[in-house]
């Protein structure tokens, strides 16, 4: 939660931990990619590894922010289920699909945050994220078509033919209305943890990667993206891909 304090801070003040935000990028990008890479079961192990440190943030956020013990109870069964989800649909995705969906969320992040910086403007919900601006929120579609436009030509090659055709079938109209659906999803996930950081008078989920605060802090908006991916893969015209994801083409050792 930023005070008056941080809000007035000078860009240098503002910018001095950018090195130390870089490094860190960095070295997930590098860990992440390594899982992606080495294919199962290190992606599998990987995935688990983040599940569970966001499960632990997300339990500690809810104990802070909560007092009614049913509400609390109903609120860590939920959010158990909202993350660990997640978690097991992004290990059955094929490969190129995981690509995609990391990548569509480093775009909504990076337009967002570049719109925002950029345009300004109306808030979105001020009091429960003051960063978060409509402008950014324009900023997040249009990264996300764009990523989708490009994976799109990409993507669906490396995919399965039962699967791949049905993709190659979306017009553009489809792409926006995707990108526009991946973008409020992701900003839907941002703002989840931001109202919960507040009730709990928290700034981040945890101090666990220096410059960016805890993992939930990085997942919060990929969760509902991958959410949403699951379910734009289960009504397309391959329902195989759940086979096919999880057979011997990301360890092809397997028969």
């Amino acid at each position: 939660m930023a005070d008056a304090d941080t809000a007035a801070a000078s860009p240098a003040r503002k910018n001095a931990d950018l090195p130390v935000r870089v490094l860190s990028a960095i070295v997930m990008v590098a860990l992440a990619g390594g899982a992606l890479v080495a294919g199962d079961p290190w992606f599998g192990w990987f995935v688990l590894a983040v599940v569970l440190a966001t499960l632990v943030e997300f339990v500690l956020l809810v104990v802070k922010a909560t007092t009614n013990i049913p509400y609390r109870l109903a609120a860590l069964l939920a959010g158990t289920v909202y993350i660990g989800l997640a978690g097991y649909l992004l290990t059955l995705f094929p490969l190129p699909v995981v690509v995609g969906v990391v990548g569509v969320v480093i775009c909504v992040d990076t337009f967002a945050y570049f719109f925002g910086r950029t345009l300004g403007g109306p808030k979105i919900a001020p009091a429960i994220s003051p960063s978060k601006t409509w402008a950014g929120l324009l900023g997040g579609i249009v990264g996300a078509t764009v990523w989708i436009a490009a994976w799109l030509q990409l993507g669906p090659h490396a995919l399965p033919n039962e699967f791949a055709g049905s993709i190659e079938d979306i017009g553009a109209a489809m792409i926006l209305g995707v990108g526009a659906l991946t973008a409020v999803a992701a900003q839907a996930g941002d703002f989840l943890e931001s109202w919960l950081k507040r009730k709990a008078g928290v700034k981040d989920s945890s101090m666990l990667i220096p410059g960016h605060g805890g993992v939930f802090d990085r997942t919060d908006g990929m969760i509902p993206v991958v959410l949403l991916a699951g379910v734009l893969l289960a009504t397309t015209k391959a329902p195989r891909v759940w086979v096919l994801a999880t057979s011997s083409e990301r360890d092809p050792a397997e028969g």
